[in-house]
């Protein structure tokens, strides 16, 4: 596990700038994902000889204990904070020290981390007096930065990575199979968490206030190790009405974003409904892995043509993910749940499964001969070769003459073709079309056969 770096202070200290400086990208800092919100965001970054995670949060701000939204960014950031190893206390050299910041800093204090005290937009650095004030703060030296310029930043994570824990005290993630357990609220996630764990495991709450914390637990099986994700249920967003759900759903979604694979559970009583379509989506959109569990099966009742008649409206309702394994059990009696980590193991597996470009360009020039490529206004499409760019999830890259010529329909062939040559049961493929020209890719075969 890399170590985790929070970035707190109050609203407009340049946080934002930081994080983006320090991930060496520009992000958006609220994410919109239909139905849900996400009010935190993660990046990876590196420094020296050290990889870690950096989380940038809201504003924080004390001023009105009334305001949801104000309480709703507090909580998300204090959600940040236990979370880190290291915290980024950003202020404002412009402002000067301010009655919110002397409030954060009480607040950082109790967490019992490691702070590094910034202070941004010191834009001029031969008024070095405009940080003296901010040593009132007792979080040690202030460390005078300018996000905007990058001017200091280097000081900044060289204090940073001194309160990193040593390497070989960091469990190492590598062989870990991530599972996160998502679903509606009352579908049986944490009983079959339990079951999976073959122990109760009590349910936590990591601060006051909160509804219920995403679970992280590691165990073996069959000599395997695997860190499963419990979550908290995912409601419609009309019917979150207190703050703390909507906080517990964007932990979820984090759960998401961190695994390898994602158990989708369903209750076999209610079927598919809307905000299992909307979960199962964003996990299809992030690339992950994915296992639908039908639970609850022993409650229904049954014939000899309910399963069958599930799956078919089940595969309807999840058109988009119709590579996904299903299974049908019961947390309660533990029917069928010794197939789940069989079919992780199998998702895991695909996603990371890689094609040698020589094998993918001949089914590839196949798919075209049984199905020739589409044209319009008397241009035709020419795909001149594929590649795999990468997995987690399986990404390949179609280089063609023109990729407005690409219609969906064809694309969507030759990811069919890709799925009945080599598999990828479990997992979503990325296909990329990339244009090329007739010269530019006479250059890149002549590259290629050097």
């Amino acid at each position: 596990m890399k170590p985790i770096v929070a970035i707190v202070g109050r609203p407009n200290v340049g946080k934002s700038t930081l994080f983006n400086r320090l991930i060496g990208a520009r992000h958006a800092i609220v994410e919109d994902v239909p139905g849900v919100t996400r009010d935190r965001l993660y990046r990876d970054a590196s420094w020296l000889d050290r990889d870690f995670t950096v989380i940038d949060t809201g504003g924080i701000d004390f001023t009105d204990k009334n305001d949801q939204i104000l309480t709703r960014i507090l909580e998300q950031a204090a959600i940040a904070i236990e979370e880190a190893h290291v915290i980024i206390f950003v202020t404002d050299s412009r402002a000067g020290l301010t009655l919110e910041d002397r409030e954060a800093a009480d607040f950082l204090r109790k967490s019992g981390k490691p702070v590094v005290l910034a202070v941004n937009k010191m834009d001029n650095f031969a008024n070095e007096s405009d940080i003296y004030e901010f040593y009132e703060l007792g979080l040690g030296e202030p460390i005078g930065i300018s996000a905007i310029h990058g001017m200091n930043t280097g000081d900044l994570l060289d204090a940073v990575v001194a309160h990193f824990p040593p390497k070989h005290e960091l469990q190492q993630d590598e062989a870990i199979v991530s599972i996160a357990v998502v679903g509606r609220p009352n579908v049986g996630k944490s009983s079959l968490t339990n079951r999976l764990l073959g122990k109760e495991r009590s349910i936590v709450a990591d601060m006051a206030g909160t509804t219920r914390d995403a679970i992280d637990s590691d165990f073996k099986h069959n000599g395997e190790l695997y860190r499963i994700i419990d979550t908290a249920g995912m409601r419609r967003r009309g019917k979150i009405a207190e703050t703390t759900e909507r906080y517990s759903v964007a932990r979820a979604l984090h759960a998401v974003d961190r695994s390898d694979v994602v158990l989708m559970v369903l209750d076999a009583q209610d079927g598919v409904t809307e905000q299992d379509q909307r979960i199962a989506g964003y996990a299809h959109e992030a690339g992950k892995g994915l296992v639908v569990v039908v639970n609850k099966w022993d409650l229904l009742q049954k014939n000899d043509r309910t399963m069958k008649e599930f799956e078919t409206k089940l595969r309807e309702n999840l058109a988009f993910m119709s590579y996904a394994r299903v299974v049908y059990v019961s947390a309660l009696t533990g029917q069928r749940t010794g197939q789940i980590l069989d079919l992780v193991d199998e998702a895991a597996e695909e996603q990371t499964k890689r094609i040698p470009s020589s094998r993918l360009n001949e089914v590839l020039n196949e798919a075209i001969l049984l199905n020739p490529l589409p044209g319009d206004k008397g241009r035709r499409l020419k795909i001149f070769y594929a590649s795999q760019a990468g997995v987690k999830p399986p990404t390949f890259l179609f280089f063609v003459n023109d990729p407005e010529l690409m219609h969906f329909s064809y694309l969507r062939y030759l990811e069919n073709q890709l799925r009945q040559n080599f598999g990828f049961e479990g997992t979503p493929l990325r296909l990329k079309v990339i244009g090329r020209s007739e010269k530019d890719n006479e250059k890149a075969e002549e590259n290629r056969r050097k």
